[in-house]
């Protein structure tokens, strides 16, 4: 599944990656020169490589080593790639960054609370933690999706289920029904916020990102791009390591 991830990725990120959440993530993180940021669960280190180029020092991790192996293969400046396990208590033991990055990949971890309580022991005091995942709110696998209001001709998205946590297989090559899977976790808004409170992490920060695409000239083009603008596709969080647990 590394092999195949890669090759849809690449070097520099998805189209989504590059046009949304990379810049977003580096923007709110607002990393200077010198500064030490983690990526976690960096996967083929496409942010990796994009943040060391603002002379940042850069450590990569992530618990696939084939991904990792993927991350050293690409070119660019010198980053540290390391695999581990993001939740281990003895993850990168002893060390520190002045900044973190999950992104797109808090939502395939489970459970999440060791992996906050891991961020608040590597960041300095003041430190900054900076998440970007799929809206869950609105983009639940198997639990929402786009309908039709042809009264209105409205194009909205349908929620059926958002409080109750879940454990949801994903077919890994999209369009197939059966073949490798791996698992996505939904979670509810309120158990990020608690498990980062819970580990001394204060939220400062929060963004919803709206897809950049726009349809292609048609009868529902209007309403697409509509729905498109106004139901988000991401969330990003920041938060910051307060001096003392609360």
């Amino acid at each position: 599944m590394a092999r195949w991830y890669d090759a849809l990725v690449g070097a520099k990120g998805s189209e989504y990656q590059q046009e949304l959440v990379l810049p977003g993530v580096l923007r709110l993180l607002d990393l200077k020169k010198g500064e030490r940021l983690l990526d976690l669960a960096c996967g083929q280190g496409a942010f990796c490589r994009m943040a060391a180029c603002l002379g940042v020092e850069v450590t990569g991790l992530d618990a696939s080593r084939d991904l990792i192996e993927a991350a050293r293969k690409h070119p660019g400046p010198r980053i540290r790639y390391l695999v581990g396990d993001a939740r281990s208590p003895d993850v990168l033991k002893g060390e520190a960054f002045d900044a973190i990055a999950c992104i797109l990949a808090i939502q395939n971890i489970e459970p999440i609370g060791p992996v906050f309580a891991n961020c608040a022991r590597l960041l300095r005091p003041g430190g900054r933690l900076a998440l970007a995942m799929t809206h869950p709110a609105f983009r639940i696998p198997r639990q929402s999706g786009w309908d039709w209001d042809e009264g209105r001709k409205l194009l909205y998205r349908r929620v059926d289920s958002y409080l109750t946590p879940a454990r949801i297989p994903i077919t890994t090559h999209p369009g197939k029904t059966s073949g490798p899977v791996t698992w996505t976790f939904h979670r509810p808004l309120q158990e990020y916020v608690r498990a980062m409170a819970k580990a001394g992490l204060a939220v400062t920060a929060l963004e919803e990102w709206a897809s950049h695409k726009e349809s292609q000239p048609g009868p529902r083009a209007k309403a697409e791009d509509r729905a498109r603008l106004e139901i988000p596709l991401f969330l990003a969080i920041v938060s910051r390591k307060l001096d003392k647990a609360p």
